[in-house]
């Protein structure tokens, strides 16, 4: 996929595309295209088909597994299409990001887990393997940012982090 995109987003949410995204990230930052990069759904013929159809068709939708994606795309301001990527995990971006997909902000929307070691809102729950690649995203960086919608004001994750005395 080696067009020119403007990356707008950069976001992890395990839900990918859903309402949040389009009812509220689309029309704020203009977007006309989509990219889900993911390997389970870049796979799975049925979650991509309900991906594409989900999404209104004056916007593009491009589906790729992590690797594939992050090899053939660089960060882009002001020139392509208003895009928003989208990743299910912090390794997914992470991943992106140590294969060349470079960015200076994540979007973290959503992320549900299990073996939560941290909570940092009702709808953000880190693992010690989300706290690594966020570290690693960090220390490369990359500001991190838990933001759900634009409504409301975007929060640096490692004031939060601090505030809990971690």
């Amino acid at each position: 996929m080696q067009d020119s995109l403007d990356i707008a987003l950069v976001r992890v949410d395990n839900r990918l595309v859903h309402g949040q995204i389009l009812e509220a990230w689309v029309p704020f930052l203009k977007a006309s295209c989509i990219v889900v990069a993911d390997d389970q759904v870049a796979s799975d013929f049925f979650r991509e088909t309900v991906i594409r159809m989900a999404v209104p068709s004056k916007v593009r939708v491009v589906i790729s597994g992590v690797a594939e994606f992050a090899e053939n795309n660089a960060f882009r301001r002001g020139s392509g299409p208003s895009t928003i990527v989208l990743f299910s995990t912090v390794s997914a971006a992470w991943t992106a990001y140590r294969l060349g997909f470079r960015f200076d902000k994540l979007n973290i929307g959503n992320i549900y887990n299990e073996e939560c070691r941290l909570c940092c809102t009702q709808s953000v729950l880190l693992s010690d393997g989300d706290i690594r690649d966020i570290t690693g995203l960090r220390n490369a960086g990359v500001q991190i940012e838990l933001w759900r919608v634009p409504r409301e004001k975007p929060i640096d994750l490692f004031e939060i982090v601090r505030s809990m005395g971690s």
